[in-house]
């Protein structure tokens, strides 16, 4: 546990009597969860919540999200769980990874755990290899071009292909740890496994790690990967199946569960 648990705590409670809402879920998301966070990385909270009956039963669209400015090293924020299950129906990937989160606040409702049951249904590996390249891509393009790069973003470009080695072999939701990644999906003893497994050393080890020659062989591996990863993602299948009533259901189970006798209005 870290020192800043307690902070996280109290900012959490701190939101419920603001919002008037009963958060059901939070955990750590970003580079702590994943296991290579930097000493000044924040602590990026994430959170669903739910609001009471009577908020729902409104002919007007309302805010679905809770945002606080990034203060003392916490960036917090969460999503209204009407808005989380229609995420979740599209399989979005970062729902998807708060889920699985090895680093969990708060869990004081079974909402997450009926959630991640439910998870196999609705897991679409054609929309999650395509969140994970686009992200891949996107971080190649902006840092890991040209003769000297911001090593550590090795990480940001690593992660995301090797969620898509693994959506290929295994057809599920990737683990949310970048060491289980690499055990799974890098071959062991390979050039490539020596050079991220010292990446990962230094940067637990707190490095700099600032601008640096490029290494070769992540790059190339990493062009490999994304060039085969365009090419075959739109060929994946998506989710299994239309499980719309089973999320009404489980939405109106967790307002009873949260609010009791509150509600029915």
């Amino acid at each position: 546990m870290s020192s800043y648990h307690p902070q996280i705590l109290t900012a959490l409670e701190r939101i419920e009597q603001e919002e008037n809402v009963r958060i059901l879920y939070a955990c750590e998301s970003g580079s702590r969860a994943w296991g290579f966070p930097s000493k000044d990385s924040d602590y990026d909270v994430r959170f669903l919540y739910v609001r009471p009956v009577e908020w729902y039963l409104s002919i007007f669209e309302k805010r679905d999200v809770i945002e606080r400015p990034i203060s003392d090293m916490l960036d917090i924020n969460g999503w209204d769980l009407h808005k989380a299950l229609n995420l979740f129906r599209k399989s979005n990937p970062p729902l998807l990874e708060w889920l699985q989160s090895p680093i969990v606040y708060r869990e004081n409702h079974t909402v997450a755990e009926q959630i991640r049951r439910i998870s196999p249904l609705t897991f679409s590996p054609k929309s999650c290899m395509y969140h994970y390249l686009h992200m891949a891509k996107g971080n190649y393009r902006d840092y890991l071009q040209g003769e000297r790069v911001k090593i550590k973003k090795y990480f940001y470009v690593l992660r995301p292909i090797l969620a898509c080695e693994w959506i290929e072999n295994y057809g599920t939701m990737p683990p949310v740890e970048f060491d289980r990644l690499v055990e799974a999906v890098v071959p062991g003893g390979s050039e490539l496994k020596r050079v991220i497994d010292g990446l990962l050393v230094r940067k637990m080890a707190g490095d700099e790690m600032d601008y640096e020659p490029r290494i070769n062989p992540i790059n190339a591996f990493l062009e490999a990967k994304i060039e085969y990863y365009e090419r075959i993602a739109s060929g994946l299948q998506t989710s299994d199946g239309d499980q719309d009533g089973r999320l009404d259901e489980l939405f109106r189970s967790v307002l009873k569960e949260t609010w009791g006798t509150d509600y029915h209005l």
